[in-house]
């Protein structure tokens, strides 16, 4: 099969690699009818993370159509139309039934192979799904398929952080980063009850987005968050604030805007060694601090109805479909942030 494998640094392969077979009765093989480019992508994109093995193949966001299935596989056959969440998980152990699907202690990552062992990716024609009964999600009848990848990672990963903010109508919140999952994020903080919400950003076409999802949006190259913050809340701060850039620019942004005893809800992939904020930061502003890799099985069979309702126009955030051949292309358009590009779908 063609797939898209990385090879170092800011260097990707459209290549032919084996097709995925069955290794266990609990898999299933899954053509993949779109796969998408994640911000988390690019982590491994720009950084050559250490230890990943030449040749995985990329990505973790995906829909596709079953086209096998292991011995054991019971909740899914030959011909159903599924999306994923971008770790699998076994339903089973502890972490699953207090639903903390994403650190199941089967559970595997998408695109992550390292001295031989682990899980290619999705960003190919067909894709292994271990423990698919309990990873696997059907799309429901009549579906954007499109919309509906969404759930198994940025959508999802935007509700969890609005979902650790700790909504209250009667609160003030802030969402850094405007990207697919700060739009998620501002539509999730919506969905639990948030009337204001500030999005910051210096892209000007993401904070449209933003203000068409109900964000007042706040250009940092134009105009001081700060300034605007504490106008906005009688000079105490957001009494949240929701980051999901992954930056320490980003990090101490978010500590200097929240107020005494908020919270700063985490879902961007930091690489760095130490926080931007001293534990005497935090511990003078009796800060919660919540952060970690979204659950996202756990939330998908909420927002699969979120997304089939259409109360929210998610496909506009797709700013460009191309093949899977142009895959490094448009890694690069992302990475860039060339052409207005904000969520890039790949076909196979």
């Amino acid at each position: 099969m063609k797939a898209l494998t990385f090879h170092g640094k800011e260097k990707l392969s459209y290549e032919t690699v084996n097709d995925p077979s069955i290794l266990k009765p609990t898999d299933a093989i899954v053509k993949v009818e779109w796969a998408a480019i994640c911000g988390s992508d690019l982590h491994i994109y720009r950084e050559h993370e250490k230890g990943l093995d030449a040749g995985t193949v990329m990505g973790h966001e995906f829909v596709g159509e079953v086209v096998e299935v292991g011995s054991s596989v019971i909740n899914f056959k030959k011909g159903d139309h599924v999306v994923s969440p971008f770790t699998t998980s076994c339903g089973q152990c502890y972490y699953c039934k207090i639903g903390l699907t994403c650190r199941c202690t089967q559970g595997q990552l998408y695109g992550w192979r390292e001295n031989g062992h682990g899980l290619h990716g999705a960003q190919a024609e067909y894709v292994r799904v271990p423990l698919a009964d309990s990873t696997l999600f059907k799309l429901p009848d009549g579906s954007d398929h499109r919309e509906m990848l969404f759930i198994g990672d940025i959508l999802s990963t935007g509700y969890f952080c609005a979902d650790n903010a700790g909504i209250d109508p009667t609160k003030s919140y802030v969402v850094l980063g405007c990207g697919p999952v700060g739009l998620m994020a501002i539509i999730g903080a919506r969905e639990l009850g948030a009337e204001n919400i500030f999005a910051v950003d210096s892209v000007e076409e993401r904070l449209i987005k933003a203000a068409g999802f109900g964000a007042i949006p706040i250009n940092f190259l134009h105009e001081n968050p700060m300034d605007q913050i504490s106008a906005m809340t009688n000079g105490r701060g957001a009494d949240a604030v929701m980051e999901v850039v992954g930056s320490l620019q980003a990090q101490r942004l978010a500590i200097d805007l929240v107020r005494p005893g908020g919270t700063i809800s985490t879902v961007g992939v930091h690489t760095s060694d130490a926080f931007a904020f001293s534990p005497v930061e935090a511990y003078d502003k009796n800060l919660t601090f919540r952060i970690g890799r979204c659950p996202a099985r756990h939330y998908m069979d909420r927002l699969s109805t979120l997304v089939a309702d259409k109360k929210y126009d998610f496909s506009s955030i797709i700013s460009h479909e191309m093949p899977l051949s142009l895959g490094a292309k448009g890694y690069d358009m992302f990475d860039k942030k060339l052409d207005n590009s904000l969520k890039i779908l790949l076909k196979p």
